[in-house]
């Protein structure tokens, strides 16, 4: 748990995209900030016609440090949290916490998501794969796809981590400030992938924490094919290049040393 002064010191924007939240956003809104007090909440609510955007504005009054937001339209999770990121980094707090606004990230899990912030973790994963992490109500196929989905990524990419997928995390400041965030392109689990890959190749250390997983319970998933097709592919994209580039530096290394390619093979 972070301790009083730690929290005082280290200031926590929580980013929550929403569409169409209106029958969770109030609640979800008390139930981070009594986790987390000192924490901001910034919602980036894209158009959502069910006057979510509203019900952040009558909370803000009453929570204080809560703001919106407001996008014309429903553009996507990765360019939602691209946004938030920006507007925290741009507001000087010093860590951006993703969560969703379905309630399947649980609030009273955020003090442990954001304590390895204090050991010099610059990205947070709340995992559902390590030791204590746990999906309690999905079926075995969607154990498996998800399951699957990060082994691939962690195969292709060599990330190191068990949960690449997961949507509830922390990045520092610092590790936001060195990724470029106008290349980052993908959506859904896609993004989260991107952003870990990204993350890493920039040299930031990296904690995963137990959390435990829950489907929404009010309102409609926005999860689609679409987003698991698209993740697949930009695992490959972004696999054949991490492999153009591993070959290409062993050509570099070759050419330095003036050995035979084959000397290399032959190690």
């Amino acid at each position: 748990m972070l301790s009083a002064l730690s929290c005082l010191a280290v200031r926590i924007l929580v980013v929550v995209p929403t569409y169409n939240e209106a029958a969770n956003i109030d609640a979800l809104l008390r139930e981070v900030h009594a986790a987390l007090p000192d924490a901001g909440i910034l919602v980036v609510d894209d158009g959502s016609p069910d006057g979510t955007a509203d019900l952040v504005e009558k909370a803000a009054v009453e929570l204080g440090d809560v703001h919106v937001l407001r996008r014309s339209h429903k553009s996507g999770l990765g360019t939602a949290y691209r946004a938030g990121f920006r507007w925290g980094l741009a507001a000087g707090y010093d860590a951006c916490v993703e969560m969703d606004a379905d309630f399947s990230h649980d609030p009273a899990a955020l003090p442990g998501l954001v304590a390895p912030l204090e050991d010099g973790y610059e990205l947070v994963v709340g995992s559902r794969y390590v030791p204590g992490g746990s999906i309690p109500n999905w079926s075995w196929h969607r154990h498996l796809l998800s399951w699957g989905g990060n082994r691939y990524a962690d195969a292709l990419l060599g990330l190191g981590v068990k949960d690449s997928t997961a949507g509830f995390r922390v990045y520092s400041a610092s590790v936001l400030k060195r990724l470029d965030l106008d290349r980052v392109r993908a959506d859904g689990y896609g993004f989260q992938i991107e952003m870990t890959y990204r993350a890493k190749q920039a040299g930031a250390p990296i904690a995963e924490v137990p959390i435990s997983f829950v489907d929404r319970v009010a309102g409609d998933s926005k999860m689609s094919s679409t987003i698991v097709v698209e993740a697949f592919f930009l695992v490959a994209w972004w696999g054949i290049g991490r492999l153009g580039r591993r070959l290409a530096g062993g050509s570099r290394a070759v050419e330095r040393s003036g050995r035979r390619p084959s000397a290399i093979m032959e190690r």
